[in-house]
């Protein structure tokens, strides 16, 4: 038994994973540590996936529902139900991956649904691919790799005693003492004083959103525990948990269709992300401790990786607006009395909105 046979036993278990010392990427340490973890973002990812084809999916049955002689409801197209299908696999695979990865993880991935409603728009409706959606692509998916390789390995089985001391902790009751005198004070400036600007709504459905994250993962844990045949839906927190995720799902549907309607998709977008993954991220690390044993320098390319997908779904929303052709005039055509090629001119020197040139040359003032 010389050396040489046993460095090259050693290579051999370098090289192909074998049962020794420095083991493949298969087999190693990192991979045995957070193969549970990976299996969470593997789900995330398809789900945020699945999300963006659905969307992409709607958007094209109206947009054909539109186009036809006789419009009619959008829920009698198949392709609209075929699109809410796969939403709703979608949602159930991002509830299914708060059971397997930390809320650190599975939160910033919804960049996969930005990035992926990008490049299928072009596919489904025929949009335009621009330098910038794959600046912000490259960016997005490089940010996603650091985080999720650098994210903390925090225990994911967690049982109702476990979620019962974490919701009596000193640390959450001060966060969510916090939270709810901030939502009041956002609410109060909301409801008295009337000031609806996207920064106060888009905070309002963040800091639900923590709700929504604690509550899911807590609902997922329990489910997944409980399914291995670790019973945990005996206990009322699970029930408690699951009144508070709807109640705090519904309030922040609500105030997110407000922003919506108020302002454009290209501002809510980008904003509503960084809003919800900065806050899933402290309520994680709050409530779950995700970061209490990490390293600083996982901790900061962490930081690293969240900060360039931000970056990268902003560059993406940048000036994603459609085009619109200036018309100098409005159609007449379907006035009746007017022909095709009347046209409403405006009118410079008068109050009136413009003039209607009639047949015999006669000038009529539209009011």
């Amino acid at each position: 038994m010389g050396i040489l046979p046993i460095l090259e036993q050693t290579s051999w278990n370098v090289s192909f994973g074998g049962p020794g010392a420095g083991n493949g990427s298969l087999s190693s340490p990192w991979f045995s540590t957070h193969k549970i973890q990976l299996l969470g973002v593997l789900i995330a990812a398809t789900s945020n996936f699945l999300i963006s084809v659905s969307l992409n999916i709607q958007k094209c049955a109206h947009l054909r529902l539109a186009c036809q002689t006789q419009p009619k409801p959008f829920y009698t197209s198949k392709l609209w139900w075929c699109g809410i299908a796969l939403l709703g696999l979608g949602e159930v695979g991002n509830f299914t991956a708060y059971g397997f990865a930390p809320i650190a993880v599975v939160a910033p991935l919804g960049s996969v649904s930005v990035v992926g409603s990008t490049f299928i728009s072009v596919l489904f409706l025929k949009k335009t691919m621009r330098a910038a959606d794959i600046l912000g692509g490259t960016l997005t998916v490089t940010g996603t790799c650091l985080l999720v390789t650098f994210a903390p390995n925090a225990p994911q089985e967690l049982t109702a005693r476990q979620v019962q001391n974490y919701l009596v902790s000193w640390p959450f009751l001060a966060y969510s003492i916090s939270e709810i005198i901030i939502f009041c004070i956002l609410l109060y400036f909301y409801k008295r004083k009337a000031v609806k600007h996207i920064v106060i709504l888009l905070m309002m459905v963040a800091l639900l959103a923590s709700l929504t994250v604690i509550t899911v993962k807590a609902a997922a844990s329990m489910i997944t525990l409980s399914a291995k045949g670790k019973m945990q839906l005996t206990y009322p927190v699970f029930y408690i948990m699951l009144v508070l995720m709807v109640t705090s799902c519904a309030f922040q549907v609500k105030f997110l269709n407000r922003a919506m309607h108020l302002y454009e998709t290209t501002a809510v977008v980008p904003m509503n992300f960084v809003f919800f993954t900065t806050s899933a991220i402290v309520s994680g690390v709050i409530f779950y401790q995700e970061f209490q044993s990490a390293a600083l320098l996982s901790v900061f390319m962490f930081l690293f990786g969240c900060l360039l997908s931000f970056l990268g779904v902003f560059v993406i929303a940048r000036n994603k607006k459609d085009k619109h052709l200036q018309i100098p005039f409005i159609d007449c055509g379907h006035i009746p009395g007017q022909k095709l090629t009347g046209k409403i001119q405006p009118d410079s020197h008068s109050s009136c909105y413009g003039t209607l040139n009639n047949e015999d040359g006669s000038v009529k003032s539209q009011s």
